[in-house]
């Protein structure tokens, strides 16, 4: 969806989508930012307690459908005011909140003829990997630059990640060269479904344009169901054996050496 800055607006509108998305669905996705996109300014006053006014309308959601639903990413206040944190947050079938995680990797970054970007000084950074239980299945949680992180969906797999969701505002910059090798890559690294929702539209004012390009990818690395650069519901059926398949055949989990690699700061390094 694109979010703008109104957050009654989006709110309104995210939770109509995720409705309809929950008709015969376990499990509904929402991409970041979902409540605001604009000014620094607007998403300071815009973040809230979790769970709090931003999302009770997704656990009403999951609630009245019986689904899990992964409500995007919201500003969450922090103990720094002008620094929320961004957090996405997983309601159970009853509604209830089961999990939070808020963004590891901040976007800072200066991208030449594109975005220039510090995240950091408007967000307060997490500092915990998080895998939940989806009906006994493992959902590793990760918000948009964590992408560029290999080593967090790693980390997610080994502690039970079967699925690895990735709520997104990827900018479209970026977004036509990097955004689908990213999510088939740490799909295919990990022997694990990637379920990328992603952010379209320009936003409000004061935003980056998003790509949009939702993806769900499976083990293998095969694209089973991909979105445009507008609204859209995308769907998908995953078949949580071919996780157990891919690993078998490719053990890349078991078959990592982390006794030969040394922290980084014991890395030798010769002739700089």
């Amino acid at each position: 969806m694109e979010a703008r800055d109104s957050v009654a607006s989006n709110l309104a509108r995210a939770a109509a989508l995720a409705a309809e998305a929950a008709v015969g669905s376990d499990l509904v996705i929402l991409p970041e930012y979902v409540q605001y996109r604009g000014l620094a300014s607007g998403f300071r006053v815009s973040a809230a307690a979790v769970p709090g006014p931003t999302t009770a309308s997704f656990a009403a959601v999951a609630a009245a459908h019986g689904c899990y639903v992964l409500a995007g990413s919201h500003a969450e206040l922090s103990g720094d005011p002008a620094r929320p944190y961004n957090t996405a947050v997983l309601f159970d079938r009853s509604g209830a909140l089961v999990a939070t995680y808020r963004k590891l990797h901040l976007f800072d970054v200066s991208v030449d003829e594109g975005p220039s970007d510090l995240e950091s000084e408007r967000v307060t950074p997490g500092d915990r990997a998080v895998v939940a239980s989806v009906d006994g299945f493992g959902l590793g949680m990760a918000i948009c630059y964590d992408l560029r992180f290999p080593e967090l969906f790693r980390a997610l797999s080994l502690a039970g990640a079967e699925m690895l969701a990735l709520p997104a505002v990827f900018t479209a910059r970026t977004g036509r060269d990097h955004w689908e090798p990213l999510v088939r890559a740490r799909a295919i690294e990990n022997g694990a479904y990637v379920l990328a929702a992603g952010a379209c539209g320009a936003g409000g004012p004061g935003a980056i344009p998003a790509w949009g390009h939702s993806m769900v990818v499976d083990p293998w690395g095969r694209v089973i169901a991909q979105a445009g650069d507008s609204e859209e519901i995308l769907r998908a059926e995953l078949d949580l054996d071919l996780v157990s398949a891919a690993r078998r055949q490719i053990p890349a989990l078991a078959n990592r050496r982390p006794d030969a690699l040394p922290p980084l700061r014991d890395v030798e390094r010769v002739g700089f």
